[in-house]
Parts: C-alpha cells; sequence; structure tokens
C-alpha cells in the first residue's frame, strides 16, 4: 500500500509523525528549489500490545528511504536503521518525493503491528548547524549573525527563482492550451462549414432528381 501526501515547507521545513504498516509505503511530495540542501531525520517506535503504547523500536527493524526529483529520477536510495538522517542536494527545482517503508526481512518483529514514524525535515538555511559552524570558524556572535542573515538573503533569491521558474511553466502551460484551444474552434468552425457545404450540394442533388428546381 502506497499513500502520497503534499506538504509545501517552504522556506523552513516541517517535523510530524505517522503511522505505517507492514506493507505500507508512506511518500511526501515536497517543493524545492535548485541547489538547495535537504536534511531528513527520523526516529521509529514500535506498537507494544501488553503496555498498550509505543515503543523505541529494535536496532535489527529498519527504513527504506528513497528520494525522487521532478523528472522521477532516483537521487537517494538507501537503507537505514530504526533511526537514521538522509541528506541530499536538489538540482533540479520542483516537486521531490520522499519515501518512506520499512525492511520486509525483519517484519515478524511486529508481524501484524504498527509503526510509529517521527519524521523531521530541514531545507535550505535551516540545515546548518551555526554553533558548530561558530566554533569551527571561531566567529564572533555578530559575525555568526551576518553568516546567517546570508544564508536566508540566498535563501530568499532560490525560492523567488523558483517561483519565477514556476510562474514561467504556468505561463507555458496557460499559452499551449490556449493555442490547442484556438486551433480546436478553428477546426470545428471548418467542419460546420465542409458540411453545410455537402448538405447544401447534397439537397440541390435531391431537388434536381425530383425536379422540384
Amino acid at each position: 500500500m502506497r499513500s502520497c501526501k503534499k506538504i509545501k515547507t517552504l522556506p523552513t521545513g516541517y517535523a510530524l509523525y505517522f503511522h505505517i504498516g507492514e506493507t505500507e509505503k508512506k511518500c511526501f511530495i515536497e517543493e524545492i528549489p535548485d541547489e538547495t540542501m535537504v536534511i531528513g531525520k527520523y526516529r521509529t517506535q514500535l506498537w507494544d500490545k501488553q503496555t498498550g503504547s509505543f515503543l523505541p523500536a529494535t536496532p535489527g527493524l529498519g527504513m527504506h528511504v528513497e528520494i525522487k526529483d521532478p523528472d522521477t529520477k532516483i537521487i537517494l536510495s538507501r537503507q537505514y536503521g530504526s533511526d537514521g538522517r538522509f541528506t541530499f542536494t536538489s538540482h533540479t527545482p520542483g516537486e521531490h518525493q520522499i519515501c518512506l517503508h520499512s525492511n520486509s526481512t525483519k517484519m515478524a518483529l511486529f508481524a501484524g503491528g504498527k509503526l510509529r514514524v517521527h519524521l523531521d525535515i530541514q531545507v535550505g538555511e535551516h540545515t546548518n548547524n551555526y554553533p558548530e559552524i561558530a566554533a569551527k570558524d571561531k566567529l564572533t556572535e555578530l559575525q555568526l549573525r551576518a553568516r546567517q542573515l546570508l544564508d536566508q538573503v540566498e535563501q530568499i533569491q532560490k525560492e523567488q527563482n523558483y517561483q519565477r521558474y514556476r510562474e514561467e511553466r504556468f505561463r507555458m502551460t496557460s499559452e499551449s492550451t490556449n493555442q490547442r484551444v484556438l486551433w480546436w474552434s478553428i477546426a470545428q468552425t471548418l467542419i460546420l462549414i465542409v458540411t453545410g457545404i455537402w448538405q447544401m450540394k447534397h439537397l440541390k442533388s435531391f431537388f434536381e432528381a425530383k425536379k422540384l428546381v
């Protein structure tokens, strides 16, 4: 079973949790500008019938993560553990599909049960660990703030470019649709004219045959 959900996360990200069964696959469609880093973190909890609650999943249970770009090209397909972190950079602006499903070989660990997956997605400058950057580059508080502002401006520019890209695609689609409608109208008009001429000739031949004209 597969389900998809479209979530617009620009410019920050989202955190959520969802439930999956043994054969279920969850997919999320996310609009991302080009050349933008995305970091996803997840952790799993297994339903325990005895306690009636979700408990941390066993290490043997894994998750498979698959990510496709707007051209349906697979840019990431990898098996992770019960808790994991995945990273990718978009090279094509548009809707990226992020799919997760549990590994089928270990499903006997909770046969017939369900799994809760906590997912956290960060996009753009929100993927940066600024305390780590400040410590590594020995930045002052003011320098770090300037770095954050520059990253935010860069991300805003990417988002604006992506919006222009979407508007351009929408304009091209609209123009193509309008052109098809125009040609279809012209074709209908020509068909009506040809049909009218044929009917007139047919009626004329009929009246001549009946010697009414």
